[in-house]
């Protein structure tokens, strides 16, 4: 089993707490970017046996074609892309977002519908700002429903 984070998005609490749940449980977790995040992996990083940096080519979705190559039933795959958890929920991988919220098969096509909805407006100019916050709270969320999986997929 692994964890594969899409770390292009993930913010960096989440990211240190997926680091210390790694280390912890003794699970692989593979970060996919197009460039560098600091502190995985690397030299800078104590975690290098629990984390490792795969680094993408640029362009449009090559560390998300990546992950998908990589993922296998029974690994857990953290992403807030929402075309990317569409292909990995239908390939039976684990996906959940920054904030802890799982996509499953019930849900993928809804959130995907709203997703493009949303594209949409904003293309059209009528799309919300969007100010993103990711604080203690959203950090929390995260950190149950990442355990909660976690957990689940460990005991599987």
């Amino acid at each position: 089993m692994k964890i594969l984070v899409d770390a292009d998005s993930c913010p960096r609490p989440a990211r240190e707490l997926i680091l210390r749940t790694a280390q912890r449980r003794g699970v692989l977790a593979i970060f996919a970017a197009n460039r560098l995040i600091p502190g995985i992996g690397g030299s800078e990083s104590s975690d290098g046996e629990f984390a490792r940096m795969e680094l993408c080519p640029a362009g449009a979705d090559s560390a998300d074609n990546r992950i998908v190559e990589l993922a296998e039933e029974g690994d857990l795959v953290i992403t807030r892309d929402i075309p990317l958890a569409s292909r990995l929920v239908e390939a039976s991988i684990a996906v959940i977002d920054d904030r802890g919220q799982a996509y499953s098969r019930e849900n993928i096509r809804e959130r995907l519908s709203l997703r493009d909805f949303m594209v949409d407006l904003a293309e059209s100019g009528l799309g919300m700002e969007r100010i993103p916050s990711y604080g203690k709270r959203e950090l929390k969320a995260f950190a149950d429903g990442f355990d909660r999986i976690l957990t689940k997929l460990l005991k599987g």
